[in-house]
């Protein structure tokens, strides 16, 4: 029976074990479960300081925003610094003005600030210096602390401060980063520790599309966030809990008595296992009484379906931990389970502060602006995704004290969130809705994955796309396009096969992961394997291909880069040179920009705008042989360092030939 059943794997099996072969475990493994032990039900005491106020809430502008070790800060942050200083000279009568300053658009000047208009309408109809925003620009202007920044200054309109950076230091700038390392240029932000809930599959699910980019976007904004040097809480809040498990349970009893024997094997496919289990729980009646009941027994402890629930988590997790490691995605479990203890102390709580209602026989709390509540505890006394979401918000606040709680689902789950965190702002958890308060919570949003029709990606079948089997096509086609290239440009002999297959894997996952994040992750996105591994345009095969130019650009020059780095000098003395190293200058600032808006598009964008520069640059300067060599081939390996980085940031491996 059990070898007629289950343990004939499906294309699904196949695809997990080809996955397997492709992905080897480390030894310690991408995945860590720090609650794969069951936790026992019983009512879990709670702090007896709930962080109920809010009084706490507040900019956080002490350390974490101070200390930035050797890091001196983007070039808009120090600029913002001697904006500081002249905007308390200037205007000494209005304290707390935060210096307005902005990339320059215009063609007189690299930078621009803008505090002159609003200052004006301040100060207008005082006893002033000041006749006009002009005056009060020409000021501003004037009272900057003498700075090897700037090279100079100009007023424009209605005082508008225009700033032109010094060649000399941009070079100097870039030259510091290739000697003390690009994590000088990480940005210094003012939160010191977040969470960030991404992935988050359901246990006895395989990871399909719809998972695709909560786990990319996740990633990449945690990876912004380490660089930055936050403390970053990874989080995969798994669906581990609940009624599934009742019917997977039961069917697993009724089909394999002695299932504990037969170990894995006696559940074989768990996505065609939980199909099976599904349609009996749809279909028979006494079959879904069973395995209501054996929810209860589970969230009782009984042993027997302690282990059963167990064994049935531990084989999806090996399925997930293939495809993170793949997809080289680090993650610690804190599944629904973990938060289930915690649920009946918080939701006390709240109903001592009289948050909680009775309503047609559920617990509800009321929001304001919607018109259905939300619910905390069902009819059945059950718990829901609301009960766990406040306990785990909860927890995450007051036991692991985080500043930022960063959750990354789709659009659709919207409401829910906002009415969760209204819920939380309303118990005192969070401040009420300014941007700069902490500690706070956001929902990062992301739209659909399109086919080519226009609707919901899956397959001719109407099948849910598997993740495992996306990835298999997307080094496939890497892998025979690579060949393509090597054979047509006759340089497949020095390829040995171990670094084919590297490669394809390299741009293979890069393209998937790139094609998503260039976009802005409120968009629908339409999927198309033609699309993202096309070498021309913004593409991650593009621009992996635009770094191994570079590096073979160092390579046949035949100059030691590490030598050159402490013995060379960066020259800005042509328009192309001086763009570029502009450009990437502007690295920190834009992480910055991407971390505050939890956009890592505004990433992709600059990575696909340094490449261009690059291309503009080498095109019209000549590198090897030239006079300018050594400065020039420091230009190069900067924009490599760059790219690697922001390469890294995104998730993508980077190759270095082709």
């Amino acid at each position: 029976m059990t070898a007629a059943l289950f343990s004939s794997f499906s294309s699904a099996s196949r695809s997990f074990h080809s996955l397997r072969r492709r992905c080897p475990l480390a030894p310690s493994g991408y995945y860590r479960a720090a609650s794969r032990r069951f936790l026992a039900t019983k009512k879990t005491e709670l702090p007896s300081a709930m962080s109920g106020d809010a009084s706490g809430s507040a900019p956080l502008q002490g350390q974490a925003a101070e200390d930035g070790g050797d890091r001196a800060g983007s070039v808009k942050q120090q600029l913002s610094r001697l904006f500081k200083a002249s905007l308390s000279a200037t205007v000494p009568d209005e304290p707390n003005i935060e210096p307005l300053v902005e990339v320059c658009t215009a063609k007189f000047g690299d930078y621009q600030c803008n505090n002159a208009m609003g200052l004006w309408s301040r100060i207008k109809g005082k006893s002033t210096e000041f006749k006009n925003p002009n005056s009060v620009g020409q000021a501003i202007a004037r009272n900057l602390p003498p700075s090897d920044i700037i090279e100079s200054t100009s007023v424009a309109g209605p005082g508008f401060v225009n700033i032109v950076l010094s060649d000399k230091w941009v070079a100097q700038s870039i030259q510091q980063m290739l000697l003390s390392g690009i994590g000088t240029w990480a940005p210094i932000l003012s939160v010191p520790k977040a969470v960030v809930d991404f992935s988050s599959p359901n246990i006895a699910k395989e990871m399909h599309v719809g998972h695709l980019r909560s786990t990319i976007i996740g990633d990449t904004l945690a990876r912004m966030l380490e660089f930055s040097n936050v403390e970053v809480l990874r989080r995969n809040h798994v669906g581990d809990w609940g009624t599934q498990f009742g019917m997977l349970i039961e069917h697993l009893f009724d089909k394999f008595p002695n299932w504990e024997e037969a170990g894995e094997q006696a559940i074989g496919d768990l996505q065609e296992f939980y199909k099976a289990s599904k349609r009996r729980f749809d279909d028979d009646s006494t079959f879904m009484e069973k395995a209501q009941k054996a929810v209860v027994r589970l969230q009782g402890g009984e042993a027997r379906y302690r282990d059963a629930w167990k064994k049935i988590c531990e084989i999806s997790r090996k399925e997930f931990d293939l495809v993170y490691q793949c997809l080289g995605v680090h993650l610690e479990e804190k599944g629904e389970s973990f938060y289930n203890p915690y649920i009946p102390g918080v939701l006390g709580e709240l109903s001592n502060k009289g948050l909680i209602e009775e309503s047609d026989g559920a617990r509800v709390i009321f929001i304001e602006g919607h018109q259905i509540p939300l619910i905390v505890v069902k009819r059945d006394g059950g718990y829901n995704y609301a009960s766990t979401d406040l306990a785990a918000l909860w927890y995450r606040l007051n036991i692991e004290k985080a500043n930022w709680i960063i959750y990354v689902t789709d659009v659709g789950q919207s409401q829910h969130f906002d009415m969760f965190f209204s819920a939380a702002r309303r118990a005192g958890w969070l401040p009420d809705s300014d941007g700069n308060l902490y500690p706070k919570a956001s929902h990062v949003g992301f739209g659909l994955v399109l086919g080519s029709d226009g609707k919901r990606f899956r397959t001719r079948s109407s099948e849910v796309v598997r993740l495992v089997e996306l990835l298999d096509e997307a080094k496939s086609r890497s892998k025979t396009e690579l060949q393509k290239r090597l054979k047509e440009n006759g340089k497949m002999a020095e390829w040995t096969d171990e670094e084919l297959e590297k490669t394809a894997e390299a741009i293979g996952y890069g393209a998937i992961k790139y094609a998503d994040l260039k976009n802005n992750r409120l968009t629908n996105y339409t999927f198309s394997f033609d699309q993202m591994l096309n070498d021309k345009g913004n593409t991650a095969v593009y621009l992996l291909y635009a770094h191994a130019r570079i590096c073979s650009i160092i390579r046949k020059s035949g100059r030691d880069v590490e030598e050159l780095k402490k013995t060379g000098n960066i020259v800005l003395g042509e328009p192309d040179e001086r763009i570029l190293g502009l450009h990437l200058i502007k690295f920190a600032e834009v992480v910055e920009e991407a971390c505050t808006n939890l956009l890592p598009n505004i990433l992709c964008e600059y990575l696909y705008n340094l490449s261009e520069k690059f291309t503009g640059f080498y095109s019209r300067c000549p590198v090897v042989g030239s006079a300018e060599e050594t400065s020039r081939l420091l230009l190069c390996e900067a924009t490599a360092v760059v790219m690697r980085k922001c390469f890294y940031l995104l998730g993508i491996t980077p190759v270095y030939k082709i």
